[in-house]
């Protein structure tokens, strides 16, 4: 049984979402305590709860502990199993958010399957679909197959969004013995991980968004145009930001933004992409320019560090880094959610994890 404490580090629910994902990889039981222990509503949400609840249908495991406000939750795996699951959040609650605990499992099934997610697609202190879609899942095809489709999107507070995710894996984690075996497989088989070089900047791409009854402020047009104009002063590069409209049951917008490098413009090179993303969400009685001027200046401020991988992409791939071995990544920052997550993934996997801190560069040993 690993223990963790959950008021570690940020002390926030990644600890809860990145402990639940790899003990169900790793197969190893563990206690996590002091949930969320400093922040103002302690202890499990809603959300981590359906983390649970996913990773149950997964892989049929047994929880303790496992109610709203709990501060302390004991989770036992057992063997992957590959269906297709249908998981509702009822709220807003974020689809991304669960995806941190369900897919990294999910990538490791023994045949195909499909997520289908409702919730909320594009929420506060969570990466949005479109981030998620377009910077984070091309990481991870060396991984998987992995096709996210947006259905619908929900903002914030009834949610409604739908995502569905179809993964067809290349590595299966019951095809071997023990963990400990897949594990060599997967560092035997899995090369050229480093991201230390950003390159040439080639595009940058974007999709601005807004509820429908946003449509004739001409909101998602505002907020592209705003985040366009500021890009164009800044770069040379091909700028394309399309706009979208939806029906949702809340009223909501947002932008996300993502760079993409490479070492020449013939040479984009899928195996191992080079983007930055930025995104911000509008809100009541906030100007669509100043959304998209916000989302704009963050991306600005992630080129600028000179990196191949932004402050929060960095949070999002460390335990697949962790699962092959000895990669080493130059990020824009390193934030107080990466360096809880690299704590969480060392309990489970045992890397040592080395931090450049001048320089910016995270690397792996084991």
């Amino acid at each position: 049984m690993i223990r963790i404490d959950g008021n570690w580090g940020e002390g926030g629910g990644a600890i809860v979402r990145v402990a639940l994902a790899l003990s169900t990889i790793t197969q190893k039981p563990f206690e996590v305590y002091d949930i969320r222990k400093g922040r103002k509503d302690s202890g499990l949400k809603n959300q981590h709860l359906y983390c649970v609840k996913s990773l149950q249908g997964l892989c049929n495991a047994e929880a303790e502990g496992a109610e709203l406000g709990s501060l302390r939750v004991k989770y036992y795996p057992k063997k992957l199993i590959a269906k297709n699951l249908n998981i509702d959040i009822e709220t807003a609650g974020s689809i991304t958010l669960l995806l941190q605990a369900l897919l990294p499992p999910a990538l490791f099934i023994s045949k195909p399957i499909k997520l289908t997610l409702t919730g909320g697609t594009d929420t506060k202190w969570s990466m949005p679909f479109d981030y998620f879609n377009n910077v984070l899942l091309p990481q991870l095809q060396r991984f998987a197959k992995i096709e996210a489709k947006l259905l619908k999107r929900g903002y914030y507070p009834k949610g409604n969004g739908k995502v569905e995710i179809k993964i067809s894996p290349n590595f299966k984690l019951n095809n071997f013995s023990s963990f400990e075996e897949f594990h060599q497989h997967l560092k035997q088989n899995i090369q050229n991980y480093n991201l230390i070089e950003q390159h040439s900047l080639i595009q940058i791409k974007g999709i601005s968004h807004a509820s429908k009854d946003l449509q004739n402020a001409k909101v998602a047009e505002r907020q592209a145009e705003s985040a366009q104009q500021i890009l164009k002063q800044k770069y040379y590069a091909p700028i394309q930001i399309t706009s979208q409209y939806q029906d949702t049951l809340s009223t909501g917008s947002g932008i996300a933004l993502w760079a993409v490098f490479s070492k020449s413009k013939e040479d984009v090179d899928e195996n191992s992409p080079i983007r930055l993303g930025a995104d911000a969400l509008g809100e009541q009685g906030k100007r669509a320019e100043i959304v998209g001027e916000e989302a704009a200046r963050s991306l600005i401020k992630e080129v600028e560090g000179k990196a191949p991988v932004d402050r929060h992409l960095a949070d999002q791939i460390l335990p697949f880094m962790a699962l092959i071995g000895k990669p080493r990544i130059k990020v824009s920052g390193i934030t107080s959610h990466c360096r809880t997550n690299i704590y969480t993934i060392q309990q489970f996997l045992g890397n040592i994890f080395r931090i450049n801190e001048e320089e910016k560069i995270i690397s792996i040993n084991g």
